[in-house]
């Protein structure tokens, strides 16, 4: 008699379904448990998509420990008054990211942290940068960091001096920090505010100017 198949990952169940991600049948409770964590899902995945779906319609607020930046607060006219400037990040990012298969939202929120942090010495009258050790974080926060001195450059050529201050560019972004944190599942491997970008700013049509920003 045959030997029964089982679950490519745990060897223990029965497999029920094909992950996309292992070209491999697996369990239930395996796609569950390791989803967006071992397994580097493709947002196609229909599993996938139903879990994030969930997720969405059951997301509760997050702990107050999972809030990057806790005790940090800001005048949300701020947000409006600096919408170009944050769009013009995003679209770093989404640019960024079309060249960067491995990159995922945590590389993005690592590399996002490290620059406001970046930005509070600043603030305080201290320059000390401490960039992501590992790539893609790196890259990223070195495309963020190009981008917020063009911008300025820019700025300052229209006007005759950059507007932007330190303190305003901490503050949008400690607030696109928050919105990330808010749209992803905290999942190592998880891609959905990347996803949510590439559906903003699509590839033949990349326009800084237009601002996308929307929160949840």
């Amino acid at each position: 008699m045959s030997e029964r198949r089982t679950c490519a990952i745990c060897a223990k169940r029965r497999p029920e379904r094909l992950c996309p991600a292992k070209g491999e049948k697996i369990c239930a409770p395996c796609c569950g448990r390791e989803r967006e964590v071992t397994l580097d899902c493709p947002p196609d995945c229909a599993y996938l998509v139903a879990a994030h779906r969930y997720e969405q319609e059951h997301r509760k607020p997050p702990a107050e420990s999972d809030i990057p930046f806790p005790g940090v607060e800001f005048s949300s006219g701020l947000i409006y008054e600096r919408e170009r400037f944050l769009s013009g990040l995003a679209f770093s990012i989404s640019q960024f990211a079309a060249n960067q298969r491995g990159l995922t939202d945590e590389h993005v929120l690592t590399a996002i942290k490290a620059l406001a942090e970046t930005y509070r010495t600043l603030i305080s009258g201290i320059y000390y940068e401490r960039p992501p050790s590992m790539q893609p974080a790196a890259g990223m926060y070195s495309a963020l960091g190009s981008f917020i001195h063009d911008y300025k450059k820019k700025e300052s050529e229209l006007v005759g001096f950059s507007a932007l201050k330190d303190s305003e560019i901490f503050y949008a972004l400690v607030f696109l920090a928050r919105l990330i944190r808010n749209w992803t599942n905290g999942r190592p491997r998880a891609r959905i505010y990347l996803q949510f970008l590439r559906g903003q700013f699509p590839q033949q049509d990349l326009r800084p100017e237009t601002s996308r920003i929307i929160a949840p």
